[in-house]
């Protein structure tokens, strides 16, 4: 998990995301059992630990794509439990990349801006310059199931970096590379 600058954590000396006795329990099942941690602006941080162990839901719960049992959540001191994912301004490249499979490159790492009602010249832009980055111009229209696993890992990691996120998390992020 990549933790990019944020001015406003670093001016008032707090972490920049802050888990607080967070769990994640379902039915009598703990995959999240009470994790505690602060992670400060522009640190870098990987979760390691076996098959099983949580590493996956605690990202899910940061991002927004599971609800914890119990515990706070806080990104610059602000709780982000009850926040929709597309309002957190966190990215989030999941272990089997969740592209659309019925849309075209473009349009997968188009989305989270049209859900965001970026204009359209904006995001044809920010598409383009992302298409660039991770080298998949020429593949533009294609859907996810023409690409290689590598580009599919490739046009998650743009969907996700696409809006300028504060805060990028990674799930299994070299499985395919």
């Amino acid at each position: 998990m990549s933790a990019v600058i944020n001015d406003v954590a670093r001016s008032h000396g707090q972490p920049l995301v802050s888990l607080r006795n967070l769990n994640k329990h379902y039915g009598e099942f703990a995959a999240v059992d009470n994790i505690s941690l602060d992670i400060k602006d522009g640190e870098f941080l990987t979760f390691l630990g076996s098959s099983g162990s949580g590493k996956s839901t605690t990202l899910s719960m940061l991002a927004g794509f599971e609800t914890p049992s119990s515990g706070e959540i806080l990104v610059s001191g602000q709780s982000l439990v009850n926040v929709p994912p597309h309002k957190r301004d966190i990215g989030m490249v999941f272990q089997r990349y969740s592209l659309f499979p019925h849309l075209s490159v473009r349009d997968n790492i188009a989305f989270p801006l049209a859900i965001r009602k970026l204009a359209s010249a904006e995001r044809e832009k920010r598409v383009d310059a992302m298409l660039k980055l991770v080298q998949l111009e020429q593949f533009a229209h294609r859907r996810p199931s023409q690409l290689s696993g590598g580009q599919q890992q490739r046009v998650a990691i743009a969907r996700a970096l696409v809006y300028e996120p504060r805060i990028l998390l990674m799930d299994e992020p070299l499985g395919a590379l």
